[in-house]
């Protein structure tokens, strides 16, 4: 039996600290859009209290089965009406500060899930 770590073709998250988080072997420093199925872009925003309804009706348009919102450096929720897209088109989505949304991205993307995290970096 060989023990060696499994090889994910998946982009993954590789780091993250205060402000930044490494995506393969790049590092991002400002807000972003990650998905399992390669999606990387920039999300218009710095912080928790940029956010309006029209950031969450942009990730209801993602073909995924699960969104992770990763709040910043603390947990906090969006409105509920702001989730309403989200909940029309039947996506799931789960809030968790960012470090924690980067660990389990990690471990969905990995399992092969078709997964989105939408990650606020806080300067």
């Amino acid at each position: 039996m060989k023990f060696q770590p499994e090889r994910s073709s998946t982009q993954t998250i590789s780091g993250y600290g205060p402000g930044w988080i490494g995506i393969d072997a790049d590092k991002i420093t400002h807000s972003v859009i990650v998905g399992s199925s390669g999606l990387r872009e920039a999300w218009p925003c710095s912080r928790f209290d940029d956010l309006t309804p029209v950031h969450f009706a942009q990730l209801a348009q993602l073909d995924t089965e699960l969104i992770i919102f990763g709040s910043g450096a603390r947990n906090r929720f969006p409105p509920a009406a702001w989730l309403a897209p989200l909940m029309a088109r039947r996506l799931g989505l789960e809030t968790m500060d960012t470090a924690a949304a980067c660990r389990t991205y990690n471990i969905l993307a990995g399992e092969g899930r078709n997964v989105v995290a939408a990650l606020i970096l806080e300067p």
